[in-house]
């Protein structure tokens, strides 16, 4: 991530629709995957940054992390004893095995997101869950891709393989953010007609922020079916599980 858009992170992860939109999806799935759970369970985001999410987390027991970039860490206050600086590979070795690992917008900075994968395959749990969200669609490729140091963006079928291919079951795939896809094909036009240096998100005012947290947070609980978006999340797990 550009330095400048890590500094300004943290403010537009607690504020801006985007995230906060991302987060309500993420939370409501988890709920759906814990619900009925007799006891708390043990949650490990990759990539975790200094933990902005754990906040929310929390409520679905044990929460830790994992993130290699130390500046991250320095923002991380009072959950900075669950991350682990580094990164997830076969030299991570946690007390216990997890429920799920999270994978919010990773694989598509990771060059070989196969291993990655199998290394988070052999830390779950055996009716563990991985959850995973990605940029969808090449197509859709913007100055805003760069300054997040993106490698790629995913279609369904490709994360699929890729998932597929370290060794674990896809059980769910979404499409995400289906009325932004118009609004970001033509930024990605008028990029291309005229070039320039990737910018840093602003903060929109309070009435839009607000207008489109609702409207987003209504289209995901009846467009999510639409087989485009601009942003995918899926579900996978060990092979040979009891559903």
């Amino acid at each position: 991530m550009d330095s400048a858009y890590a500094a300004a992170y943290p403010e537009l992860y607690r504020r801006h629709w985007w995230w906060r939109v991302r987060e309500q999806i993420l939370l409501r799935r988890l709920s759906s995957i814990f619900d009925g759970a007799t006891q708390d369970v043990r949650i490990l985001d990759v990539g975790c940054g200094a933990g902005l999410f754990f906040d929310a987390l929390q409520q679905f027991g044990t929460v830790e992390g994992i993130e290699s970039d130390p500046v991250a860490l320095d923002r991380s206050g009072r959950w900075r004893g669950n991350i682990f600086q580094g990164e997830l590979d076969s030299s991570f070795r946690p007390a216990a095995p997890y429920d799920a690992i999270l994978m919010l917008d990773v694989l598509e900075h990771v060059p070989e997101p196969g291993q990655l994968l199998v290394d988070a395959r052999g830390l779950l749990k055996p009716h563990g869950r991985l959850v995973i969200t990605v940029p969808a669609f090449n197509w859709l490729w913007t100055r805003h891709d760069e300054i997040n140091h993106h490698l790629r963006r995913y279609s369904s079928a490709q994360l699929r393989r890729v998932v597929q291919g370290a060794g674990l079951v896809v059980t769910d795939s979404t499409y995400l953010f289906q009325s932004l896809v118009v609004p970001k094909a033509l930024v990605r036009l008028k990029e291309t007609l005229f070039p320039g240096d990737p910018e840093v998100p602003a903060m929109p005012a309070t009435r839009v922020n607000a207008a489109l947290q609702k409207w987003l947070l209504t289209e995901y609980a009846f467009a999510a079916w639409l087989p485009f978006g601009t942003s995918l999340m899926l579900l996978a797990e060990l092979p040979d599980q009891k559903r």
